[in-house]
């Protein structure tokens, strides 16, 4: 197990802590925490990067530890009727969406290499900004409702953006062996 993996994990570990925060409107205890979280998913990388330790787990793992912290993030503030509920089925679609792709090339044998798109990897930073401002605003009071609502748009925007690469992606892959 590599360094990078263990702060992988401490990731994960912490998403039903978050969530539990969330639940019961410790706001300030949760944007402390999924801060913190946040940057372990920039450190891991950079680590991983550095120390020039790859692995095939922590290619599976650090991808669902963003998806797990994010997707249960979103979930809880929904719940808290902090987030429209339409970014969060937005959001969850896309990730089902690519998930099913995946799944569907797995299943047809198709040979394809996951790596994230420059969208995807821009979609995450808005998810993980619109988490932290939420917080923020909840904990600190230190935002406007338009700058959240912009916010929720933009990520809106690249999550459409994102599934649509996806999509165009996946097409390529399948068309590779139609021809």
């Amino acid at each position: 197990m590599t360094w990078p993996n263990f702060i992988t994990l401490g990731r994960i570990f912490s998403v039903p802590l978050i969530v539990w925060l969330i639940l019961t409107g410790d706001y300030r205890q949760a944007f402390w925490i999924t801060l913190i979280a946040g940057l372990s998913d920039v450190l891991d990388g950079l680590l991983a990067r550095t120390l020039k330790v790859y692995s095939l787990l922590g290619a599976y793992l650090d991808p669902f530890a963003d998806k797990l912290l994010l997707i249960g993030a979103f979930i809880a503030l929904s719940v808290k009727s902090l987030i429209p509920l339409w970014l969060v089925i937005l959001v969850v679609f896309r990730d089902i969406l690519i998930l099913g792709g995946v799944i569907l090339l797995w299943g047809m044998k198709k040979k394809f290499q996951i790596k994230p798109l420059m969208i995807s990897k821009v979609n995450t930073f808005f998810q993980i900004i619109v988490v932290v401002a939420v917080l923020v605003q909840e904990a600190y009071s230190l935002l406007t409702l338009e700058i959240l609502a912009a916010l929720f748009s933009l990520t809106a925007l690249t999550t459409f953006l994102s599934a649509g690469g996806y999509i165009k992606v996946l097409g390529r892959t399948l068309g590779k062996e139609v021809k």
